[in-house]
């Protein structure tokens, strides 16, 4: 028998916020398919502009309207990769030349930068990523800060747009890497904290 509130459910996944993702979801990934099918890059563009700004709406308005939950924080994590993966697929199937860079995002954004998005729950008090200055403020600045945060996608896809046009394919090669280095070196500290090897170092947000 379970112990939650029957008007407790509800308010766990039907919540505004969760609304807003879900719906934002459904918008970034039916783009990123009409990209797939075209193959042209507004569409792509539309794609990650609308998954991008629905991901800050969500969050800001669950602060806003003081709804913050574990249960929405985890769907918006599983959204983010859904949309980001498909997007990401549509990209390398117009334009092959992103396979590499992207292949580097995908490992980095999809297996350690999930690990690393998911350890907050080890920590039961906190709500989401957003708090981790509280248990360690370096991992908090390289990841979930609004620089961390625009570079760690943002960065690489404007990159391949920018090198699409003008030819410096280096430049998402070393974007991507970069991010990559950021992933490792934040998963190493985490672990290195998590064993007791290393002190963590708790501050504030700014």
């Amino acid at each position: 028998m379970s112990t939650i509130p029957l008007a407790v459910r509800p308010a766990l996944l039907l919540g505004v916020p969760n609304r807003i993702t879900l719906v934002r979801t459904m918008i970034a990934m039916a783009v990123a398919t009409y990209a797939f099918r075209t193959g042209d890059l507004t569409w792509l563009v539309v794609g990650y502009f609308s998954y991008w700004f629905g991901d800050s709406l969500d969050g800001w308005v669950a602060r806003r309207r003081n709804e913050e939950s574990l249960s929405g924080a985890v769907f918006d994590i599983v959204c983010d990769r859904a949309c980001s993966f498909l997007l990401a697929a549509a990209f390398m199937a117009t334009y092959p030349a992103t396979i590499g860079p992207l292949a580097i995002y995908l490992v980095q954004f999809g297996v350690l930068d999930t690990m690393l998005t998911f350890s907050f729950l080890l920590w039961p008090w906190m709500l989401s990523p957003n708090y981790f200055y509280k248990v360690d403020r370096p991992i908090f600045l390289w990841n979930w800060s609004k620089p961390a945060k625009a570079m760690n996608t943002g960065a690489v896809v404007i990159s391949l747009i920018v090198a699409g046009q003008t030819g410096a394919q280096w430049l998402p090669y070393t974007i991507a890497v970069g991010a990559l280095v950021v992933k490792v070196v934040s998963s190493y500290r985490l672990i290195t904290i998590l064993c007791g090897r290393r002190e963590a170092a708790p501050g504030e947000a700014r």
